[in-house]
């Protein structure tokens, strides 16, 4: 019985260390929930919708706060003025890359999405230096989707109207971009190596890894050939997986609410017709589907936390003091969803980006690819893609669903790191 109390006193007296080490190290934190021992609040977080939780505990404690993740503090940043700070008016100051697990265990921290300091740095220089001279942002980009567009409109009409899963031939797609400009060649879908190399991307995605050539010798080089080749594999995984998944969620939303896709029709049929390819000059002309793709992006919320961000400096932000290291969270659900930016936020409605008049509506708080120093490098590819892809989609086709539209479910089955939705059929029908 002795050994029992001094076992229970001996815990206890761990546990009470533990605490006070986790509250004393706080400094001047923001303010957050009190964490328990060892596993600081794990218990108070939905891992199956982080970012609701997020929300929930942001209505306790403000748009800043400090979540413990086992040991280790995270700051929370919630809403569209303390997301834009951090990441806008401090960018350099939070320009560092949150841990990742998984990603240092495969990749070791090379690429240009999870490197930090000088060798991000370099690599992201390098990357949007290369991609400008292979094209990006000039009309040969834009050559090369229109060509990928019509080649899915030609894979999709095989299926000859019969009932379909589009996952596959709308990850070929994108993915094919990125071949055409990194291999100056684009792939039959039913090619072996094409195949392959998909295969691996999605394997890739599915356990996040994001592991491109001369100079391993020199060792101050951060243009070694592994740094090299997962800065390659960077390119593919976020220019295939997140486009993808977009599309085949935008197609998802565009079964289900009917009106909005036969409104979108009407407008490509009036500024297209059906006998020459749509091009981004046509974009200005349709603000309807313009606002549909941008909704499309709004609504599904594809990476609801970001991806973690980290202090490179001890840095004051909003009376509290960062300590170097510490990982930041900023919640992109917080400015998408916002509110009184987007009346009604969980609802997919396309007047969130039209004025009064019908004309397209910018708005500061569409953030799908991050804002500052690390925001997505391939914005403008994905942007691009997206309009041509999904306009030359519905130019071609009517959607048909296999059941009725009330009852298709749009609630994604992973709504963790990122958003992924359900699987489902529908049929291309030619128009």
């Amino acid at each position: 019985m002795d050994l029992v109390v001094a076992l229970v006193l001996g815990v206890s007296c761990l546990l009470l260390l533990s605490a006070w080490r986790q509250s004393s190290g706080r400094g001047k934190l923001p303010p957050g929930p009190t964490p328990l021992p060892i596993i600081g609040n794990i218990l108070q977080i939905d891992v199956k919708n982080i970012s609701k939780s997020l929300t929930h505990l942001s209505k306790v404690y403000g748009p800043v706060f400090t979540l413990y993740l086992g040991r280790k503090p995270m700051v929370v940043v919630h809403g569209y003025e303390a997301v834009k700070e951090a990441l806008d008016d401090l960018g350099e100051a939070f320009s560092g890359r949150g841990t990742f697990p998984v990603i240092e265990r495969l990749n070791n921290e090379l690429g240009v999405i999870f490197s930090n300091g000088t060798k991000w740095k370099e690599l992201r220089r390098f990357s949007l230096m290369t991609l400008r001279n292979f094209g990006m942002g000039k009309r040969s980009i834009e050559d090369r989707v229109q060509e990928e567009a019509r080649c899915l409109v030609e894979e999709l009409r095989k299926n000859s109207g019969s009932p379909s899963d589009p996952t596959f031939i709308l990850g070929c797609a994108p993915c094919n971009v990125i071949c055409s400009i990194i291999f100056q060649n684009r792939f039959d879908y039913k090619d072996k190596n094409f195949l392959n190399l998909m295969g691996k991307f999605n394997e890739n995605f599915k356990i996040l890894n994001s592991p491109w050539m001369q100079e391993n010798h020199n060792q101050q080089s951060e243009f070694t050939i592994e740094s090299l080749l997962a800065t390659v594999t960077d390119m593919f995984v976020a220019g295939t997986e997140t486009t993808s998944t977009t599309l085949r969620y935008g197609l998802l939303l565009l079964l289900k609410h009917q009106e909005i896709t036969a409104k979108a029709q009407e407008e490509i049929e009036h500024v297209i017709g059906r006998h020459r390819s749509p091009c981004m000059q046509d974009r200005s002309h349709m603000p309807y589907t313009d606002a549909v793709v941008h909704e499309i992006q709004r609504y599904i919320n594809l990476i609801p936390n970001n991806v973690p961000h980290a202090a490179t400096c001890n840095i004051k932000f909003r009376n509290y003091i960062i300590p170097k290291g510490t990982d930041l969270i900023t919640s992109l659900t917080s400015v998408l969803h916002d509110d009184k930016e987007f009346p009604n936020p969980e609802t997919f409605d396309p007047g969130h980006f039209l004025d009064e008049n019908g004309n397209f509506k910018k708005s500061d708080y569409f953030m799908p690819f991050s804002t500052g120093k690390r925001m997505c490098v391939g914005e403008g590819l994905a942007r691009m893609e997206l309009f041509l892809f999904l306009t030359t989609i519905l130019q071609n086709f009517k959607l048909k669903p296999v059941i009725d539209p009330k009852d298709i479910d749009t609630t994604p089955i992973a709504n963790a790191f990122g958003c992924v939705p359900p699987l489902y059929q529908l049929c291309f029908i030619p128009v």
